[in-house]
């Protein structure tokens, strides 16, 4: 099985492969979100791109091996989210005029940019939510999706990490065990503005953990 590397290195792809690719992406996102992942076919997601099976299966031996890619992509953006909130502010604005105070409403601001209005958050929630029970039923597919977990929380471990630290703020446990905890309060924001049909925002329990969790240096 090729592994999630396969899937989402972009190294050795030409560019015209690689807008092949996207436009698979692009297509398999409108797919999945009218029909859910699992009533999705190739051939659906292939005709919606203006592509034949071959193209399809030239980039992608599986359609999970297509929504791993899929959500690999939407975590970049929700990253260039998350980068560009806070290179838009300066510890002046973190801190105010006390060096050991967090001004909430600052890091609300920076919360939102990343939880709130996304559309269409709430279709890629049902969606991943999908795929995610896919994964505990079959073990091929629970390998790809650890593997992505994995590479998720990596990456918004040293993303956070780094960005705190650039306006004189750090976590005050280890970065893994933090953003756990934030992704989880996510997540059950998610679930129950999915089940209310309303747009995510971002939860007390979010911003309560954020006082938990982050201090200035």
């Amino acid at each position: 099985m090729r592994t999630l590397g396969d899937v989402t290195d972009a190294a050795a792809i030409s560019p015209r492969r690689e807008r092949t690719r996207e436009r698979l992406l692009d297509a398999a996102a409108q797919v999945f979100a009218r029909t859910g992942f699992g009533a999705a076919s190739v051939e659906a997601i292939t005709e919606a791109a203006g592509f034949t099976r071959g193209a399809f299966y030239s980039n992608f031996a599986s359609k999970e091996q297509l929504f791993i890619a899929l959500s690999h992509r939407q975590a970049r953006v929700h990253l260039a989210a998350l980068e560009a909130a806070v290179s838009g502010i300066d510890a002046a604005a973190v801190h105010g005029s006390a060096p050991d105070h967090i001004d909430r409403d600052v890091i609300r601001t920076v919360i939102a940019s990343v939880t709130e209005g996304k559309t269409p958050e709430s279709t890629w929630f049902l969606m991943n939510a999908e795929f995610e029970l896919l994964a505990m039923r079959d073990p091929q597919v629970g390998v790809l999706w650890r593997e992505q977990q994995a590479w998720l929380r990596a990456e918004l471990s040293a993303a956070l990490t780094r960005l705190l630290a650039g306006v004189g703020l750090r976590f005050t446990v280890e970065p893994g065990t933090a953003v756990e905890l934030l992704l989880a309060a996510h997540d059950s924001a998610s679930r129950d503005a999915y089940a209310a049909g309303t747009t995510v925002t971002a939860p007390e329990a979010l911003e309560t953990l954020v006082d938990l969790l982050i201090a200035p240096v």
